[in-house]
């Protein structure tokens, strides 16, 4: 099935100080892409993988686990841990889990994390019902495009498939348990008006990861895809600031390096 215009995989080979991009659930790259690219201007080594499922049609979502998606961003993150002397893993939503499993899994190669409106639960009381329902209705309304900015729109999919919500939510439940395990600096921006993941999810991250250098900062003026709302600058500007304060100086933190970025649907 072809990728949608718009939601190809993107990397940019820029220095010594790698970042991986997590994108969220039935959302695709291009809901990072302009922080993917942000950071590539500013002479980071940068990876932005399309999870499986995503980006094409809901159907070929219904069809993969959370194993599935886990297992592309943590074979990117060993591919940037090879080229890259400290690599930083960002993620938004589900992506935000992605990233806390990566770091409790991976330890000290994760040289920090910084996660908007991290997903935690699956919230409601459908949510209880997930593992029969799942056998007798397909899927429920989607969730993209939760964006307070007039004009800007998520590529995502209009349906949720239940079977990818079911395994969806023993992810969070897996994740959850691993967040003592998560010991890096934490940059952690969240939305008061979201939507789809309420704050309640970034208040537990907080309170179960061991990471004592912590920022919290709220996103007053966006919804849940924040990366492209409103506060998008912001979360870009604090984002390469952590970087900067945390790698080494003169690795890949700064000027353009001039290498243009790619992506695999191109």
């Amino acid at each position: 099935m072809p990728v949608l215009p718009g939601a190809e995989p993107y990397r940019h080979e820029g220095g010594e100080v790698g970042v991986l991009l997590c994108h969220g659930f039935t959302g695709s790259p291009q809901s990072l892409r302009p922080w993917a690219e942000f950071l590539a201007d500013r002479g980071l080594t940068v990876s932005l993988p399309l999870l499986p499922g995503h980006g094409t049609r809901w159907q070929d979502l219904q069809v993969t686990t959370w194993q599935d998606w886990y297992a592309e961003v943590d074979r990117e993150l060993r591919a940037l841990l090879d080229s890259c002397s400290q690599v930083f893993v960002f993620g938004l939503s589900m992506g935000g889990a992605l990233a806390l499993r990566l770091a409790a899994k991976h330890g000290d190669a994760v040289k920090g994390l910084v996660l908007v409106n991290p997903g935690n639960k699956v919230h409601g009381l459908a949510a209880h019902a997930l593992p029969v329902a799942r056998h007798f209705v397909r899927t429920t309304g989607g969730i993209a495009s939760d964006i307070a900015k007039e004009g800007s729109d998520e590529i995502g999919y209009d349906r949720v498939p239940l079977h990818a919500a079911h395994s969806l939510r023993k992810f969070f439940q897996l994740v959850d348990s691993e967040l003592p395990q998560v010991t890096q600096p934490l940059l952690l921006l969240h939305s008061p008006q979201d939507h789809v993941v309420p704050p309640a999810d970034s208040a537990r991250v907080l309170s179960r990861v061991s990471s004592t250098d912590v920022t919290e900062l709220l996103l007053e003026q966006s919804y849940h895809v924040a990366t492209l709302d409103h506060d998008a600058d912001r979360i870009f500007e604090e984002s390469h600031a952590f970087v900067g304060r945390l790698a080494k100086v003169g690795e890949g933190i700064g000027e353009s390096t001039g290498k243009e970025g790619t992506s695999s649907g191109d």
